[in-house]
């Protein structure tokens, strides 16, 4: 059987003052020609459907109508679980009539799905919290999902009972998918883990997470979970959380992160986005291959220190999203900064840099390095104000001012 991986969609996500649902809606119609080409039975989307608690209704309307879509009226599943951008109530809240369709929901770490059957032969056979298993029109062997939803220390207490340790928050998943593998799954089957989660080989392999990712995830946030936790009978981790295609490990099967559909951060400048098609067969090592998505825009970074080159470099790269450093002697004159802006409708951010002067006075001879992240930033700006290094306590209580300012 074939099944098609995607994730962190954050439909309803802007970039400043750039709506991104056009190119959401390109990209989506994109994902469904490839389902139909490649002719996949089954979808999984790993999470981050949306990019806040409360989408915008064009995001809702977008989401509904291509998951529809990509259904094709119950003859294919499609999986979603909620990321740490989703609002897990939400996420199940259509599950009844989406089952109607052949769209599965799984919100919060113990969503369990009422078994269904429809008349294109889908089926849920077995169900348990977080855990489905799955005939598929045409198939003879049953997909068996095991379902994890982002699962923060908040929610992992509230609907597992882990205790506020990372080990203990590893150790009882790695118990939960091995206790649901050993009663449910078997080499007579496909047998494929979801997660929106942040895996690693070992502790000193933790991939970096996008800075937007890091304030989230840190009151309260989800541990890295190391790849020796997956049980040996799972074929494939379907993987959400980290933008950029990559795999997690391969041992003791691929666990894959296949990124965002398109870039929402200049942090993924230039990426390349894809969407896996996987290959599986039960008892068997699966194939893989990344299929690169189109749609979206690409997002450009450039310094220049004249202003003629960064114009005519606007010109040479008209239909992408630019950030713009300009360095020179003097702050940036309004005059030039005109001249910018009426040069190309893409242009997000101008960063202006005074070689001698600074920026806004915080520091004498070296300007703001704009592209660092928010604490980085804080932590420059409480040195040069104070003199000295801020303490832990107020260190965690930035973090945690800014995690409730994204949340909100």
């Amino acid at each position: 059987m074939k099944i098609l991986h995607t994730s962190d969609w954050h439909l309803g996500k802007r970039l400043e003052g750039f709506s991104r649902l056009e190119e959401q809606e390109a990209v989506l119609n994109e994902i469904c020609e490839i389902a139909e080409k490649e002719q996949v039975n089954a979808v999984i989307v790993a999470g981050d459907l949306f990019d806040t608690y409360n989408p915008p209704t064009e995001a809702v309307e977008l989401f509904y109508r291509y998951l529809k879509k990509m259904a094709k009226n119950g003859t294919r599943v499609v999986i979603a679980i909620a990321g740490n951008h989703d609002s897990p109530e939400r996420i199940e809240a259509p599950d009844p009539l989406a089952r109607e369709c052949g769209i599965i929901f799984a919100g919060n770490p113990n969503a369990a799905t009422t078994p269904f059957k429809l008349e294109s032969g889908l089926e849920v056979t077995k169900s348990n919290s977080g855990f489905i298993e799955l005939l598929l029109p045409g198939e003879r062997h049953a997909l068996r999902i095991l379902m994890t939803p982002y699962a923060n220390e908040l929610r992992l207490k509230t609907y597992l009972g882990a205790e506020e340790t990372d080990d203990e928050l590893r150790k009882l998943l790695e118990q939960r998918w091995t206790d649901m593998a050993a009663t449910y799954c078997d080499k007579h089957g496909v047998n494929i883990l979801v997660a929106h989660l942040l895996f690693a080989s070992n502790a000193e392999s933790i991939p970096e997470e996008p800075e937007e990712e890091r304030r989230i995830n840190y009151i309260g946030g989800a541990p890295a979970i190391f790849t020796e936790n997956i049980p040996e009978v799972i074929q494939y981790v379907a993987l959400g959380h980290l933008h950029r295609k990559q795999v997690a490990d391969s041992r003791p099967c691929p666990m894959v992160y296949s990124g965002s559909p398109i870039a929402y951060s200049f942090s993924e400048e230039n990426q390349k986005k894809y969407v896996v098609i996987v290959d599986a067969q039960p008892g068997k090592k699966v194939t893989s291959k990344d299929v690169m998505l189109k749609a979206g825009k690409k997002l450009l970074r450039n310094r220049f220190e004249d202003i003629d080159e960064a114009l005519e470099w606007l010109l040479e790269n008209p239909d992408v999203f630019v950030e713009l450093t300009i360095v020179s002697d003097q702050y940036l004159a309004a005059v030039d900064r005109k001249r910018l802006l009426d040069a190309h409708a893409g242009i997000v951010t101008i960063i202006p840099e005074s070689r001698g002067q600074g920026i806004a006075g915080l520091t004498e001879n070296k300007a703001i390095d704009l592209t660092k992240g928010m604490e980085e930033l804080f932590l420059d700006y409480f040195k040069h104000k104070k003199g000295q290094e801020p303490g832990e306590r107020i260190i965690n209580l930035f973090k945690e001012v800014i995690s409730e300012e994204e949340a909100s």
